[in-house]
């Protein structure tokens, strides 16, 4: 915890001076080159890479294949970073890893210091990364699937040579790292792609797409394109996909999504045709082992429900909550277009805290409208969020811009807490019946409230809407 962690950091760099590469080859040999042995699905995107990793995930152990999957950031413990089979590890297997990598890193920072390097030995990143690897082959997994963190060419996980490259979408955000167009955007994702080694790409647009479709090319990798190679359906948690590729075809229907919304349909469908390439390769995966996987995928905090009384205190109401890490303003589309979904509710309440380096007016003008009261906030766990008051005038400028979109408003209510668990104490003190609050604007919200609301609501369950 207490090395370069670029998650905490209000601005992290993207640059080859400090995201070395090169590092991080030093660190995995001199760990044994635990990545030579796997197999490995490598997934990048701007949204969506982690719900589609986890429908990977439970889809590949649904089939038989003991897998594992690296993710970032995590939510409550550092063990969820590296799970197998759906399980984070454990305690004394964080310890174990720390452990194995100490003296390792001990030596790096030493070499770095005697060579005058600023920048030093392995961020918190490339440990953690280190660590998934050599979890998962202590664990003997037949297949991991690595997600990016930031960007692709530059990640730490870019050390690997994969089974499959996947990109799942390009929207705008860490513009200050990644570029300020689609385009540019795009051309870092596309550094994930290795010479020979197919890519699933299920980013649409004219900006974006062109520039990923130009680098498979240029490395020889074969381009499976949503929308042209396959396809899908949605109609309220249920999707059809189609592949088309020649002598691959397969049609399969109705298929449930444990979490639901457009967007994550376009997740499954991608997921989906990573799926349909490790068949084309060899891997043995049934249609049963994909419905019951996509059944099953959930992921905390992505437009997580969590439905029933919110405890002793409040005495007026059940509300209804969903989290959600909507934190771009792509995602905050997605979180309203789900919460179409949901069954008409009274009083719609949403807790907002946002970083400083987002495009915090286009969040705010996308998901606001929607709702009758906001309460701003801050996170308190991170430097990167923006002051509760400086939020609250970009709220209330956005109300005045354009009316609620929310039926039968008289108005939006604007209350401004310092603290997530203050915010919280205001809507269990003023909750009524079927109330609907929502939880969004970031990772570090999400992580900071979610232990919170579980801990009131005891023994709800949560189900990312479920079947």
């Amino acid at each position: 915890m207490s090395r370069i962690n670029y998650e905490q950091a209000t601005l992290a760099p993207y640059n080859e001076r400090q995201l070395k590469l090169d590092r991080m080859r030093t660190l995995l040999t001199r760990l044994g080159q635990p990545d030579a042995g796997l197999k490995i699905v490598h997934v990048a995107g701007t949204k969506g890479k982690g719900s589609t990793s986890a429908m990977l995930a439970a889809t590949l152990t649904a089939a038989g294949y003991r897998t594992g999957i690296f993710s970032s950031p995590h939510l409550d413990r550092i063990e969820e970073r590296f799970a197998v089979d759906g399980v984070s590890s454990t305690a004394d297997e964080l310890i174990t890893l720390v452990d194995r990598l100490r003296p390792i890193c001990r030596a790096m920072d030493e070499e770095a210091a005697a060579a005058n390097d600023p920048f030093g030995g392995p961020t918190y990143f490339e440990v953690t990364t280190a660590m998934a690897l050599v979890h998962f082959v202590e664990r003997q997994v037949d297949v991991a699937i690595l997600e990016v963190g930031l960007g692709g060419r530059l990640d730490a996980t870019n050390v690997c040579l994969p089974l499959v490259s996947v990109i799942t979408s390009i929207s705008l955000d860490h513009t200050k790292q990644l570029g300020n167009s689609l385009a540019a955007i795009a051309r870092e994702k596309a550094g994930i792609i290795k010479p020979g080694v197919p890519v699933v790409c299920g980013v649409l647009g004219a900006e974006a797409q062109p520039v990923i479709a130009e680098i498979a090319r240029e490395h020889g990798s074969r381009l499976i394109q949503l929308g042209e190679d396959f396809c899908y359906r949605y109609q309220t948690a249920l999707i059809d996909f189609e592949y088309k590729l020649a002598g691959q075809e397969q049609r399969v229907k109705n298929i449930g999504l444990a979490m639901r919304g457009p967007h994550q349909a376009a997740n499954a469908a991608v997921a989906l045709a990573a799926i349909a390439e490790l068949r084309h390769q060899g891997w043995c995966i049934s249609s049963e082992a994909i419905r019951r996987g996509l059944s099953q995928a959930v992921l905390p905090g992505r437009v997580e429900y969590l439905a029933g009384q919110i405890g002793d205190i409040v005495s007026r109401g059940r509300p209804a909550v969903v989290i959600d890490t909507a934190h771009n303003q792509a995602s905050a589309r997605a979180l309203v277009e789900t919460l179409a979904e949901l069954p008409r509710h009274g009083r719609r309440t949403l807790i907002l805290s946002v970083s400083s380096d987002k495009d915090v007016a286009a969040i705010v003008r996308e998901v606001v409208p929607y709702f009758g009261r906001v309460i701003v906030t801050q996170y308190q766990d991170n430097p990167r969020a923006v002051a509760a008051d400086e939020l609250a005038g970009l709220v209330r400028a956005a109300i005045a811009e354009g009316a609620p979109r929310q039926i039968g408003s008289g108005g939006v209510d604007v209350i401004v807490c310092e603290t997530p668990r203050e915010a919280w104490d205001a809507v269990c003190v003023t909750a009524v019946a079927d109330e609907l609050v929502v939880v969004a604007g970031s990772f570090f919200l999400t992580a900071e409230l979610r232990p919170v609301v579980i801990g009131i609501e005891g023994t709800v369950a949560s189900s990312n809407f479920g079947r």
